[in-house]
């Protein structure tokens, strides 16, 4: 495995939606002027000391705009090279749901310098193609950026203790919403099924690691999907309706009306 297809270093978050950036998770430290975007329905400000992390779905980033003085490093990652790096801990799904709620962390100074520091060690690490041991160098690298992004993020909203099996069966959840399970099959009961447990333990699960009840994930990642599809002329309502198993249009138009606050035709506008 050549880490320099894993690794792929950037000064602007212009490319954070390009497919050929589909399965990177994209690392940006910003140290001056700003950036504003859409992302999930949400409007961020990327300003001088924070860190942004997106995991893959940059496409879901919508209106970037760069200020005239903004200044950021991206480092891309691939999943594969992420899940090599990624250290012995249950944190990481924490996070992961975390971010894909705010993407930003807003760092102290002395979180800021150890930031920087550890961007520039992967930017030299890459860098040095005649290192015997370059890839294992590497390996340890991002592997420390992401101890101290897991130590950004504890010290921002407090550790929990994630018990192994907590930690597995959340996967497994996530794992069955990212695959796209949602677009047919919205009770919880469905995921409690699959995961040979009642529809009580995964809710009570998920809101130890995510903070939120199972069922919000559900409707989170549906409203998402419905959304980007919506904006998608070429689609009628009716055909993504169909797309989601909505027994009838009027049905999909509640759906869509009590969960993202609009009628679709609306949404489209």
């Amino acid at each position: 495995m050549d880490a320099i297809q894993h690794i792929i270093i950037d000064d602007t978050l212009r490319h954070v939606g390009d497919p050929c950036f589909a399965d990177y998770l994209c690392h940006a430290y910003c140290s001056g002027g700003f950036c504003t975007f859409d992302r999930n329905g949400k409007t961020f400000r990327f300003e001088a000391g924070d860190c942004l992390i997106i995991p893959r779905r940059g496409d879901l980033v919508k209106n970037l705009h760069e200020s005239e003085d903004f200044n950021v490093i991206v480092i891309y990652v691939t999943q594969q090279f992420i899940e090599i790096s990624t250290p012995a801990s249950n944190y990481g799904m924490r996070g992961h749901l975390a971010l894909f709620e705010n993407p930003i962390m807003r760092l102290n100074p002395a979180q800021q310098t150890v930031c920087r520091q550890n961007f520039e060690a992967i930017k030299r690490r890459l860098a040095d193609s005649d290192h015997c041991f370059r890839r294992d160098a590497l390996i340890n690298a991002v592997e420390c950026m992401i101890i101290d992004f897991f130590d950004f993020h504890a010290k921002l909203y407090g550790e929990d203790k994630i018990s192994s099996q907590n930690h597995q069966l959340m996967e497994q959840f996530v794992d069955m919403l990212e695959r796209g399970d949602y677009r047919h099959n919205r009770d919880i009961g469905y995921y409690a099924d699959k995961l040979c447990v009642t529809t009580k333990y995964l809710s009570e699960v998920s809101k130890k690691v995510s903070g939120l009840p199972a069922a919000y994930w559900i409707t989170r990642y549906t409203s998402l999907e419905i959304s980007r599809l919506l904006r998608n002329r070429r689609l009628s309502f009716t055909d993504i309706a169909d797309m989601f198993g909505f027994s009838s249009p009027a049905h999909f138009s509640r759906y869509v009306q009590k969960n993202l606050g609009a009628k679709p035709s609306e949404l489209r506008e």
